[in-house]
């Protein structure tokens, strides 16, 4: 077992925190993905990162990208500022934080509201980076039933 301490600063050790989640054990709210996928970013886990965005748009997604900014990216620290979880069905919600990292140029913060949905007993981040191919009456991405203006419309693009 690993004596490790979990990257995204619960003071938690990370097979305790987000190592389950890593493992393949759902998170149980949007904030504990969110953590999770800090700590993946910190870790390498590049596979995790994608398995938890939106399925819909997980295929758009720049794996390459996310690998360099992750292996080459000394991570600093995050900060979760607020969790608002907005119910519904499916349950929406969003996780307002601030993510620390150096890289070559520096160092460097970032601040996002990031929107979550659940489905199936999954939490998925909804990546405003990859666009959503739907129109308002389509169904909705996150595979929900409902048209995409009924369900997540209002959460990409916040």
């Amino acid at each position: 077992m690993s004596v490790t301490v979990c990257p995204c600063g619960s003071g938690n050790l990370l097979d305790a925190c987000c190592g389950r989640f890593h493992a393949g054990t759902p998170a149980a709210d949007a904030q504990a993905l969110m953590r999770s996928r800090y700590s993946a970013y910190v870790l390498g886990l590049v596979d995790y990162l994608v398995a938890t965005t939106l399925p819909a748009q997980q295929a758009d997604l720049d794996r390459a990208a996310m690998a360099t900014w992750s292996a080459q990216s000394t991570w600093l620290g995050l900060d979760v500022e607020s969790s608002e979880v907005l119910g519904g069905q499916p349950e929406h919600a969003f996780v307002t934080f601030t993510a620390r990292w150096h890289d070559q140029q520096g160092d460097h913060q970032h601040r996002e509201r990031s929107a979550f949905v659940q489905h199936g007993g999954h939490w998925y981040f909804i990546d405003p980076t990859v666009a959503l191919r739907a129109g308002r009456n389509d169904p909705c991405p996150c595979a929900s039933g409902q048209k995409f203006k009924k369900c997540c419309a209002s959460y990409v693009g916040h």
